[in-house]
């Protein structure tokens, strides 16, 4: 499974006017689990797309398992990471929902059986099985995100990245996401994410990386990103620690404290007479 490096990466838009990169030096390795958080327009998806190719650093370098991803296309790169839109509608086009799961896999060279299988196991792990001659508009906004998820999943690249994967999703659609990206880990697979979910970004990654105005700020765990100390800095790009942190903080249980240990404490509590 191949590793990404960013290396001194600076991405100017509008002829230098905008710096949303500002001197990015980061280190994923092969098969993590790493969560982006940080307000709207403070790089993260600037920096995804450096990830694909579909951005250039302006400066800098994005290396591929010590390769530079400049030597290679965006159709190069679609082997190895997969990048799944916040709107379904910039991915979305084809006239059934097998048809458009099937795109991305044929187009890599996938075929017969082995196609089939890919697709198969990517509609059933979004919960669309039973859609496969679903014309993809008919699908409604929530399923379509899910329907260009299993998309990217059926590709199988290794590194799996999802912009704002829970956006639109009820509680079903939720724990359907997350049930993909344990399985993506589980397989060995990079899964790389933006949200503005703090809880399921608490509840699901092993490493936060928080962001503002182009630059990292925080880096590690959630048990320590969203941990007492580092609430002013998450406030400064607008975010809130969550409500598991603050309870946690409160009755002494760090940042992360499972719901049995937050119902224990809450019965020792003091009731006021």
């Amino acid at each position: 499974m191949p590793s990404l490096t960013l290396d001194s990466v600076v991405h100017v838009y509008s002829r230098g006017e905008v710096r949303a990169l500002d001197g990015i030096d980061l280190q994923i390795g092969a098969g993590e689990l790493v969560a982006l958080i940080g307000q709207n327009g403070s790089g993260k998806t600037t920096l995804v797309r450096h990830l694909n190719g579909l951005l250039r650093p302006t400066t800098g370098r994005v290396l591929l398992d010590g390769a530079d991803l400049a030597r290679h296309t965006v159709a190069q790169l679609a082997r190895s990471v997969g990048l799944v839109f916040q709107d379904p509608a910039s991915q979305i086009f084809a006239g059934s929902v097998r048809a458009e799961v099937e795109f991305g896999p044929r187009n890599l060279g996938m075929g017969g059986a082995g196609l089939r299988e890919a697709v198969d196991e990517a509609l059933a792990a979004v919960g669309l099985e039973s859609e496969g001659r679903t014309n993809p508009y008919d699908l409604g906004s929530s399923r379509q995100k899910l329907l260009a998820l299993a998309s990217v999943l059926a590709m199988r690249t290794p590194i799996l990245i999802l912009d704002e994967p829970t956006t639109g999703q009820d509680l079903r659609g939720v724990a359907t996401v997350r049930g993909v990206i344990g399985d993506a880990h589980a397989a060995g697979r990079t899964v790389i994410a933006i949200s503005h979910d703090m809880e399921f970004v608490a509840s699901t990654f092993d490493r936060v990386i928080v962001m503002r105005a182009g630059t990292l700020i925080l880096d590690g765990p959630p048990a320590s990103v969203f941990a007492e100390p580092a609430w002013e800095a998450l406030r400064s790009t607008y975010l809130e620690p969550t409500l598991a942190a603050r309870a946690g903080a409160r009755l002494g249980l760090g940042s992360t404290p499972t719901d049995a240990s937050l119902i224990d404490a809450l019965r020792q509590e003091p009731q006021p007479s």
